[in-house]
């Protein structure tokens, strides 16, 4: 039996075709760390977000007491079922990783040495990294980034929810991804895209 026919037991014709098109504007070279975030319903929107602009991974760091949240498919709309969750227990072993796959690394923390989100060039690969509900990035995140960045505010509190500031920049980042015309031209070598596609159709 062929894979094509192998392929037809799982989908139907329109459900491979609207994998294949959602598959064809992933974005491979953006990425999001989350940091001892243990509220499910930021995890949940993060994810949401990630799905909607074509992230592939996300990198999650669970270290001391925190462990990753209990999500069910439909606090996160079922975006866990498409968006690749890779685990670290320390900052360090997760931000090797990156830097093997080629990101930079950005933290979103209010200092002095912040960047504005809109100065940074978001179609380069990068990992966006988001911390703690409470206490934010840890110092260990800090010091060992390439870049800190806020999001430019003019209120008083100077502070967004995680999710919420997620998707801000994730939305910049696909802003200028779209003018690049990233989302037009496939981001997978020709056997990536197969394999995924194989391992998407039997989710």
């Amino acid at each position: 039996m062929t894979d094509t026919a192998q392929d037809s037991c799982f989908v139907t014709p329109e459900r491979a075709a609207k994998l294949r098109r959602v598959l064809e504007r992933k974005q491979p070279t953006l990425t999001v760390v989350l940091e001892n975030v243990h509220d499910p319903h930021n995890v949940s929107a993060v994810l949401r977000s990630c799905d909607a602009v074509g992230v592939v991974d996300v990198f999650l760091i669970y270290n001391g007491r925190q462990t990753f949240p209990n999500l069910g498919a439909r606090s996160s709309a079922s975006a866990i079922k498409w968006i690749d969750t890779h685990m670290f227990s320390c900052v360090h072993g997760c931000f090797a990783a990156l830097r093997a796959r080629g990101y930079a690394i950005y933290t979103t923390h209010l200092s002095s040495n912040a960047v504005s989100l809109y100065s940074l060039d978001l179609t380069q690969p990068v990992a966006l990294v988001f911390g703690n509900e409470h206490s934010g990035i840890s110092e260990e995140a800090l010091k060992l980034a390439d870049k800190n960045f806020l999001i430019p505010q003019v209120g008083i509190v100077q502070s967004l929810n995680i999710s919420v500031a997620c998707a801000v920049s994730l939305f910049e980042a696909f802003r200028q991804r779209q003018h690049a015309g990233m989302y037009d031209t496939v981001q997978f070598t020709p056997e990536e895209f197969d394999a995924r596609f194989h391992d998407w159709q039997l989710r």
